[in-house]
């Protein structure tokens, strides 16, 4: 029984289109400020010190490459990162290991075999808090599906594509919660 293991490092454009993108400074600096919201081009341009025109340009690069979209509201355009795409390029990059282990094998035991692991008991369930000196909270997918089993309970029966993922932190939306007094 082969089992493979894919450690999550984060792109439909085409790889030429890609690293264009991602060879220039300004293209760069334009992701991270958008990386904090939508934004119009004028905006994009002003904050990184650069003339419209020349946003413009870039922002057509980055379009091309399938990491930025944009969206019309009547005459406005809204410039926003498609991090999806973002995620999906830097999943590229992203160990792969191949190990082949019995019927049965769990997957921290398959994952103990390629990396080094530190569990933490939960209540009465084991948690990964380490993996290779890095801490974290892991999740993972076996071939594409999330499992409600913690990784001593999941056996393997069959091959399979296991992807372990380290989350990473990103506020997606802060609710500033005020009771009315």
């Amino acid at each position: 029984m082969v089992v493979s293991i894919m450690r999550d490092s984060g792109m439909n454009g085409g790889g030429e289109n890609l690293f264009k993108a991602i060879s220039s400074d300004t293209r760069l600096s334009i992701l991270e400020h958008l990386s904090k919201g939508d934004k119009h081009i004028s905006g994009i341009a002003r904050e990184i010190g650069i003339s419209v025109p020349v946003a413009a340009k870039h922002v057509k690069i980055l379009e091309k490459a399938e990491l930025i979209e944009r969206k019309k509201f009547g005459n406005t355009h809204m410039i926003g990162i498609k991090m999806n795409n973002v995620y999906s390029f830097l999943n590229h990059f992203a160990e792969n290991k191949r190990i082949e282990v019995e019927q049965g094998t769990t997957l921290l035991e398959a994952l103990k075999s390629v990396a080094a692991v530190e569990v933490k008991k939960m209540g009465n369930r084991l948690k990964v808090i380490s993996t290779d000196g890095e801490e974290g909270f892991y999740i993972y997918e076996v071939d594409g599906k999330f499992s409600d089993k913690t990784v001593d309970e999941y056996a393997f029966y069959e091959d399979a594509v296991v992807e372990w993922k380290k989350l990473v932190p990103v506020t997606k939306k802060r609710l500033l919660v005020n009771i009315r007094r």
